[in-house]
C-alpha cells in the first residue's frame, strides 16, 4: 500500500466527472481522512471540515468558526483572516457553520499564495489563540451602560440577531427543528440570540478540544498544485495529536407515527403589508446512495424546480399565497427532508394550502408523472453537472461540498461526485418503462407521517416583546451583581476595547505569509473579444457549451416604465406565446436549453456622466442544440403573451414577496441602493429597478393587475414595441472559435427576425431624496450608510481609490464598526464611474457610533503611517480583485460590460499600474473624498424604527415593511 508522509493510500480512480484522479487517504497515526482531486483547474482548493453537533442553541460551534480566525500560535496576530483578506490573491476565504459540521474553505490560482493559506488556516483550527476575551468580541458580553444598566454585544450574537428578524430563516429553523427534534437537527448551531448568552468558556474551550482534531477532520484538495506537498502540509498539522475518538457521530431521528403541528409568530410591523408563511416538511429518511439522490433531485426538479412545475404550479395557481414557501429538497444533512408551502397567505387558509399539496401528491401517484415533466427534469440535472458552472465560487468548493454530503456520515466521499452512471441507469430504467417516481410519491408524501406542518403568522407584538425578554434577562443579571461583579464586568470591557485598539506588532504582521508584489505580472491579462458588428464574439474553450447573451437598449424607455424592468423579464419567459402554452414552453426551456434568464446592466460610461442600460436575455445551450435555443428565444421576443393575467399576477406577487424577504438579509445593498439614487443618473434607474422605490412600485402593479390589467398590458406592450428591435440588440457569444463557425448564421437568422426599429434615449427627470432618509423594518439591527459623489468635490480618480478602500473596509472600518461596534460586517463602497462613495455597515446593533465612524474615517488616513508592508499587502489584495478568477461565460459577459462602458484594455492596464505605485499619499487624497462625505454626505438607514427614534438623528422615518 502506497505510503506518503504519513498518509497510506485507500484508493485512486479516474473520474470524468472530474477531469481527474481523486485519491483517498488516511492518516495512520491519528485517522484523519484526505480526498485529493489532481485536476488541470488552475483554481486550487483547499478545505478541512469537522463534525461538530451542538448540544444546544448557544451557537457554540458559529462562534468557535469565527473565533479560530483570530489568531493562532504560528501567527499571532489579532486577525490573520483580515491579514489574508487584505494581501492574498485568493478567489474564495471564508468559513461556514452547518447543523452538524464546521467547515474552512479556501483557494487561489497562485499556487505559492495557496499554500500560504492553506498553511495559516491549519495552523487556525488546531492551534488557535482562545481566549476569554476572543469569546466576548465574537460571541458576546456584556456591556456596562453609563445608567448602570447592561446590555450585550459580540459580532455572532448580532448576526443572529439579523438572521433572527427574517421569517425565512425563522421558517427554515423551524422547520428542520420540527422534523428532527431528538437530533442535533433539532438545536441552532448558528445560535439563537436568547440563548447565546448562556455560552461559558468552559464550554468554548471543551468544544474545541473535543472536535478540532484530525481524527475528527475531512481535509479537501482540488487543482494542479503538486498532489504530494498537500500531504506534507497536513503532515505537519496531523502529526502533533494522538488519535481518538471523537465522539462525533450523527445520530438519527426515528420516524413520527403522527405528524407535528408548529405554529409560531414572527416580528412585524403594523402596516398590514405582511401576512402568514405555511409550509408542510417531510422525513424522507436517512438511506442515502446515488441512486436515491438523484431520484431525489429530478422529483423535487418535477414537482416544485420549474414554474410550470405541477406542485408548484398547483401552489401559485390556487391564489391563496403569494410565493412558494420552504427550501425543497433539504439533502445536506444526513437525513434528507423535502419543505414547500405559501407564504403572503391568510391564516385561515393553512389548511387549503395542506390539503391542496396532498391532492396534489395524489393526483401525481394515482395518474402519473407528465414524460416531458421528466424528460425536462433529466436534462436540466445533467446539464447543470456536465456544465459545472460554480459562478463567482470555485469549482472546488461545489465538489467538497459534494462529497460531504456522504463523506461526513461515514460513506465513500466520491458517491455522488459519480454521477455518468446513476444517470444512465435512470435513464435506461425510465425508457423500460419502469414506474419510478409515482410509487416515490405515494411513498414519501401521500403515505408519510413523519412530517410537520409549520405556520408562521405576522405579530406587530414579538418585537416588543423580545426586547422585554432580553431587558429582564440583562436586569436579573445585573441585580445578582455585587458592586465588586459590576466593576470587574467593566474591567474586562475595558480590557476588551484596550486589546481590540492596540495594533499588531510589526513582528506578528510579519509572520503573515504571502507574496511580493515583484511577483505580480506588471500586465494584466485581456479577455479575448472580436467585434463583428453589433455582435461581440469570445473565442474561449466552453467544453462545447454555447452562452449567448442579447442586450437590448432600454434609454429609450421612460422613468415611469423603468420600475417593470424587474418582472418584464420573468413575464416574457414565463406568460406562455401565441404558438405554445407557458406550461409546454417551460418544459421546451429545460429539455432542449441549459436555461434562459433576464437581468439588466445600468452603469456610467466610462469618463462621462452619460448611463447606458442594457435589458438582457442570457442564455445557454450545448452547441449541438444552438438551433432550439434560437427558436425558443426567437418565440419569447415576438409572440410572448403579455396579456396572460393569471401569470402577470403570479409573477408581480412572487416579485414583491422576494423583494420584501430580501430586505433584512441583504439590507445593507438596499441601503447603499437607495444612497447611490443621489449621486447619478444610473444609481437612480437601479433604485427604481431594484429598490425600495421598486418594492413600491410592485404594491401598487399588484393593485393594478387586480382593477386596471389593460392599463398593465399597454406598459408592457409598450416596452416590448420600445427595447425589443435590431437597433437596440447587441449580442454577445463566448464559445470556441470551431464550434462558432456552424452556428454564426443561426445568430444572424435571430436578429434578423427582430423588427428594425429604432433606437432612442429618453429624458431622466431625477427623483429627490431626503438628506436623513430612515427606512424602517421590523428588525433587532440595522444596516447604516452615509455616501456622497465625491467628484462634485474635487475627487479626481485613480486606481489607488480601490486600494484605499480595500484598506478601510479590512482595517479601520473591520475594527471600529465590527470589532468594536459588533455589526456583522462593514464596507467601503466606491464606485469609479458615477463618482459615489458610500460606506455601509451589515446587522449594526448602532447606528450614530457607526456614522461617528464613518466621520473619522477622513481625519484616520491623514494620521495614519502606511509604512511600506502594509502598502504592499494592500496592492496585492487591489490586484487580486482586478485578476479575479472567472469561468468563460463569466469572461464573455465582463468584456461585454467592459465594451459598454467604454472601458478599453488601455484603461485597465493604466488602472493596474495606478494601483501598484499607490502610495502613502494615495491615502491623503483620499482622506479629501471622505472628508467630502463627513461634510456633504446624506444618510440612509434601514433597520429598527426604535433604533433610529432614540438615535436622536434627525430622520425623515418612513415604514416600509
Amino acid at each position: 500500500m502506497t505510503k506518503v508522509y504519513g498518509f497510506k493510500e485507500i484508493s485512486r480512480e479516474t473520474l470524468p466527472e472530474l477531469n481527474g484522479d481523486a485519491v483517498i487517504y488516511e492518516h495512520e497515526k491519528t485517522g484523519g481522512r484526505v480526498l485529493s482531486v489532481i485536476n488541470a483547474d488552475e483554481n486550487k482548493t483547499f478545505g478541512i471540515s469537522f463534525r461538530t453537533p451542538p448540544a444546544d442553541s448557544t451557537g457554540l460551534p458559529h462562534i468557535l468558526e469565527h473565533s479560530v480566525l483570530c489568531g493562532s500560535r504560528k501567527y499571532p496576530v489579532k486577525e490573520p483572516f483580515v491579514e489574508l483578506l487584505k494581501s492574498s490573491l485568493q478567489t474564495f476565504l471564508n468559513a461556514m457553520t452547518y447543523p452538524d459540521k464546521t467547515v474552512y474553505p479556501v483557494a487561489s490560482p497562485n499556487e505559492q499564495d495557496f499554500r500560504n493559506l492553506v498553511g495559516v488556516y491549519l495552523d487556525a483550527v488546531f492551534f488557535p489563540n482562545l481566549t476569554p476575551n476572543t469569546l466576548m468580541q465574537e460571541g458576546w458580553h456584556y456591556v456596562p451602560e453609563e445608567n448602570g444598566k447592561l446590555s450585550y454585544k459580540g459580532v455572532v450574537f448580532n448576526e443572529m440577531k439579523g438572521a433572527y428578524s427574517s421569517p425565512d430563516s425563522l421558517l427554515y429553523e423551524h422547520a428542520q427543528h420540527s422534523l428532527f427534534p431528538d437530533t442535533t437537527y433539532g438545536l441552532d448551531s448558528g445560535g439563537n440570540p436568547e440563548v447565546i448568552p448562556d455560552l461559558t468558556f468552559e464550554d468554548f474551550m471543551n468544544f474545541h478540544k473535543k472536535y478540532y482534531h484530525p481524527s475528527n477532520s475531512y481535509a479537501f484538495f482540488y487543482g494542479d498544485d503538486d498532489p504530494e506537498h498537500r500531504l506534507k502540509m497536513l503532515d505537519e498539522y496531523f502529526n502533533q495529536f494522538e488519535k481518538i475518538d471523537p465522539e462525533s457521530a450523527i445520530g438519527i431521528q426515528a420516524p413520527f407515527t403522527t405528524p407535528v403541528v408548529i405554529e409560531d409568530k414572527y416580528d412585524a410591523s403594523d402596516d398590514g403589508n405582511q401576512k402568514a408563511m405555511f409550509v408542510v416538511n417531510f422525513g424522507l429518511g436517512h438511506e442515502r446512495n446515488a441512486r436515491i439522490d438523484l431520484e431525489l433531485e429530478v422529483l423535487e426538479l418535477v414537482l416544485i424546480g420549474l414554474p410550470s412545475s405541477p406542485l408548484r404550479k398547483a401552489l401559485t395557481d390556487s391564489e391563496l399565497g403569494e410565493d412558494i414557501a420552504g427550501v425543497g429538497l433539504e439533502n445536506e444533512l444526513r437525513q434528507l427532508y423535502f419543505s414547500t408551502g405559501l407564504k403572503g397567505i391568510e391564516t385561515e387558509d393553512a389548511p387549503k394550502v395542506e390539503e391542496l399539496i396532498f391532492s396534489t401528491f395524489k393526483d401525481l401517484a394515482t395518474n402519473g408523472i407528465n414524460a416531458e415533466d421528466l424528460e425536462a427534469a433529466i436534462n436540466t440535472i445533467e446539464f447543470d453537472l456536465r456544465e459545472n458552472n460554480t459562478g463567482s465560487y470555485p469549482r472546488g468548493l461545489s465538489v467538497m461540498t459534494t462529497a460531504m454530503t456522504s463523506w461526513l456520515y461515514d460513506g465513500d466521499p466520491l458517491e455522488h461526485i459519480r454521477y455518468e452512471k446513476p444517470i444512465a441507469d435512470l435513464k435506461k430504467r425510465l425508457a423500460d418503462g419502469e414506474k419510478i417516481f409515482e410509487p416515490l410519491i405515494q411513498k414519501l408524501f401521500v403515505d408519510n407521517n413523519y412530517r410537520s406542518t409549520v405556520l408562521l403568522t405576522p405579530d406587530t407584538k414579538v418585537g416588543a416583546e423580545r426586547e422585554k425578554r432580553e431587558e429582564v434577562k440583562l436586569e436579573k443579571a445585573r441585580s445578582a451583581m455585587s458592586d465588586a461583579e459590576f466593576k470587574a464586568v467593566i474591567k474586562k470591557a475595558d480590557e476588551l476595547q484596550e486589546e481590540q485598539e492596540a495594533p499588531d506588532s510589526p513582528e506578528a504582521l510579519d509572520t503573515i505569509p504571502r507574496l511580493k508584489v515583484a511577483d505580480l505580472p506588471l500586465e494584466g491579462i485581456e479577455i479575448v473579444c472580436e467585434k463583428k458588428g453589433e455582435l461581440l464574439f469570445h473565442d474561449l474553450d466552453t467544453n462545447g457549451i454555447l452562452y449567448l447573451d442579447l442586450a437590448f437598449n432600454f434609454s429609450g424607455l421612460p422613468d415611469r416604465l423603468l420600475p417593470y424592468l424587474s418582472v418584464f423579464g420573468r413575464i416574457l419567459l414565463q406568460t406562455g406565446t401565441k404558438s405554445t402554452d407557458f406550461v409546454t414552453m417551460n418544459r421546451r426551456m429545460a429539455a432542449k436549453t441549459g436555461g434562459i434568464s433576464p437581468s439588466s446592466i445600468v452603469a456610467t460610461k466610462h469618463g462621462t456622466t452619460d448611463t447606458f442600460s442594457r435589458f438582457v436575455l442570457r442564455g445557454k445551450a450545448t452547441a449541438d442544440r444552438t438551433g432550439d435555443l434560437i427558436e425558443i428565444i426567437s418565440e419569447l421576443l415576438l409572440e410572448a403573451n403579455l396579456d396572460n393575467r393569471d401569470r402577470v399576477r403570479q409573477i408581480v406577487l412572487e416579485s414583491k414577496a422576494r423583494m420584501e424577504q430580501h430586505l433584512i438579509p441583504s439590507g445593507h445593498m438596499i441601503a447603499a441602493l437607495r444612497m447611490k439614487a443621489r449621486f447619478s443618473e444610473a444609481g437612480f434607474i437601479n433604485e427604481l429597478m431594484n429598490g425600495v422605490s421598486n418594492l413600491q412600485f410592485l404594491r401598487e402593479l399588484a393593485e393594478r393587475v387586480e382593477n386596471d390589467f389593460a392599463s398593465v398590458v399597454a406598459d408592457l406592450e409598450e416596452i416590448r414595441a420600445t427595447i425589443l428591435n435590431q437597433a437596440n440588440l447587441l449580442s454577445n457569444v463566448t464559445l470556441d472559435g470551431k464550434t462558432y463557425n456552424t452556428i454564426s448564421s443561426a445568430l444572424g437568422d435571430l436578429s434578423s427576425a427582430l423588427p428594425a426599429g429604432s433606437s432612442s434615449t429618453a429624458k431622466r427627470n431625477l427623483l429627490s431624496f431626503e438628506k436623513m432618509e430612515g427606512l424602517c423594518i421590523p428588525a433587532q439591527v440595522n444596516y447604516v450608510a452615509k455616501g456622497t459623489n465625491v467628484y462634485d468635490y474635487g475627487y479626481k480618480y485613480s486606481g489607488s481609490a480601490q486600494v484605499v478602500s480595500r484598506y478601510l473596509r479590512t482595517g479601520y472600518l473591520w475594527d471600529k464598526v465590527r470589532v468594536q461596534g459588533g455589526a456583522y460586517g462593514s464596507f467601503s463602497m466606491f464606485d469609479r464611474t458615477a463618482g459615489s462613495l458610500s460606506f455601509v455597515s451589515y446587522r449594526d446593533p448602532n447606528l450614530k457610533r457607526t456614522l461617528d465612524t464613518y466621520d473619522g474615517v477622513a481625519d484616520y488616513l491623514r494620521k495614519i503611517e502606511v509604512n511600506n508592508d502594509e502598502l504592499e499587502k494592500t496592492i496585492l489584495g487591489g490586484i487580486g480583485d482586478i485578476d479575479s478568477y472567472m469561468l468563460p461565460d463569466a469572461k464573455g459577459y465582463t468584456s461585454m460590460v467592459r465594451h459598454l462602458s467604454g472601458e478599453d484594455a488601455a484603461f485597465r492596464q493604466e488602472l493596474r499600474e495606478q494601483v501598484l505605485a499607490s502610495s502613502e499619499n494615495d491615502f491623503r487624497l483620499f482622506a479629501e473624498a471622505a472628508q467630502s462625505v463627513a461634510d456633504h454626505g446624506d444618510v440612509v438607514v434601514l433597520g429598527s424604527r426604535k433604533a433610529m427614534e432614540e438615535s436622536g438623528l434627525d430622520l425623515k422615518l418612513v415604514d416600509i415593511l
